[in-house]
């Protein structure tokens, strides 16, 4: 038995208590390790956002090719949902799973968040402001553009996590199997995927492409001295994955259709090309008759010229 055959096995074989531990426990140290980098990285060394983005690819790819095996390695109620809509994943199982990645997300932003050291001239604002995701003030370059009278608009932040999400979620339903279970490649794809819209989003709305990310560290971020409340700015980062998550899902629906239509006719063609065993049969019985007739007609034939002699 192959490698793929035992994976595939386990994978659909696994109980949905334990597939639903995986993802919270995956999330949770996924959005960890990202929450770290960015707020401890950011604030004491001055990481760049190139840095960040390579750190937020390898978490996904690291977590993912770890304990993807066991539920498929969503981490991501988008990716979620979109398995749900192309048959990927059960809507029960679906449902057990946003909820899995949404305690794992909560966990990683309730850690970060007693792991923060404070004082009265170090405030937690100082540490969260390069973790949440925001636009406009709630932007991570928002201190950096106010100088010059400038600041990322609601429409540029839905647009640039609608695509982000786009490529992350084509990722995961490229690399996921009709059952769900994931390919070899998965983990490397979607590192690359996420690594990618986190460089691109990262400057803009500090890189959401996942609402279960966006809400853990809002909800620890809330009332903690921060130039916009992220509570309030995170409608944007569950309806622009959830928007992609339908967008892909309608793509790869409306494919499957086109592909099943393209080969009908070739099968019915093929169809048509096969003989017929009763046209066969019947052919066959005709010729035997006619072979039949000719014999009694040359018989007749020779019987004639014995009496004319």
């Amino acid at each position: 038995m192959s490698n793929r055959t035992v994976l595939d096995a386990s994978s659909v074989s696994t109980p949905l208590a334990l597939r639903a531990a995986a993802e919270l426990v995956g999330s949770l140290f996924v959005f960890l390790a990202i929450y770290m980098v960015s707020s401890y990285g950011t604030a004491m060394y001055g990481v760049n956002m190139a840095f960040i983005a390579v750190a937020t690819g390898l978490a996904y790819a690291a977590v993912t090719t770890v304990m993807g095996w066991v539920s498929g390695g969503h981490y991501n109620p988008a990716v979620t949902v979109a398995a749900m809509l192309t048959g990927r994943t059960a809507p029960l199982d679906g449902v057990v799973y946003i909820l899995a990645q949404l305690l794992g997300s909560l966990g990683a932003g309730a850690l970060l968040r007693l792991l923060l050291p404070t004082s009265s001239s170090v405030k937690a604002s100082v540490w969260l402001t390069p973790v949440v995701n925001g636009f406009d003030d709630g932007s991570v370059s928002y201190s950096t553009l106010s100088s010059v009278n400038i600041s990322f608009s609601i429409g540029l932040a839905v647009l640039v996590e609608v695509i982000g999400s786009i490529v992350v979620v084509a990722a995961a339903m490229r690399t996921l199997r009709q059952d769900g279970s994931p390919t070899e490649s998965h983990g490397a794809i979607m590192g690359i995927a996420y690594g990618l819209g986190a460089a691109v989003a990262y400057p803009l709305t500090g890189a959401g492409l996942n609402p279960a990310r966006s809400t853990g560290i809002a909800v620890f971020a809330q009332n903690q001295g921060l130039s916009q409340q992220p509570l309030q700015q995170l409608w944007v980062f569950w309806i622009c994955p959830i928007l992609a998550a339908a967008v892909v899902a309608l793509v790869i629906i409306m494919a499957q259709m086109f592909m099943g239509r393209a080969t009908s006719p070739v099968l019915e063609q093929t169809e048509d090309d096969e003989p017929d065993d009763d046209a066969s049969e019947v052919s066959g019985d005709d010729l035997d008759a006619q072979e039949d007739e000719q014999e009694t007609e040359s018989e007749e034939d020779a019987d004639s010229g014995v009496e004319s002699h």
